[in-house]
C-alpha cells in the first residue's frame, strides 16, 4: 500500500481489544464498541511528535474511515490524537 497523508494528518489501523473480560466472559461482536486506540501506519509532512509505529490514542468519533487493499483504516487530524502510549 502506497498512501501519503497529506498535511496534518495522519493514516491509522484501529487495534483491535481483547473478546473477553478479565473474570473470563465474552463478549460479542455486537456490543463492543470500536476502539479508540490505533497503530499510525503513515504521517503527513507537517505532523510533529508523532511517528510511524506508534501506538495513539483517539476520541471515538474521530477520523474518516477509508478502505485501502481491503483493510480499514483512519484518517485523522495530528489534534485529534490525546497521547502516545508508551
Amino acid at each position: 500500500m502506497n498512501f501519503k497523508p497529506l498535511g496534518d494528518r495522519l493514516l491509522i489501523q484501529r487495534v483491535e481489544e481483547a473478546n473477553t473480560t478479565a473474570s473470563g466472559i465474552i463478549i460479542p461482536d455486537n456490543a463492543k464498541e470500536k476502539p479508540s486506540k490505533g497503530k499510525v501506519i503513515a504521517v503527513g509532512s507537517e505532523v510533529e511528535d508523532i511517528n510511524v509505529d506508534d501506538t495513539v490514542v483517539f476520541g471515538k468519533y474521530s477520523g474518516n474511515e477509508i478502505i485501502l487493499d481491503g483493510e480499514e483504516f483512519l484518517i485523522m487530524e495530528s489534534s485529534d490524537i490525546f497521547g502516545i502510549l508508551i
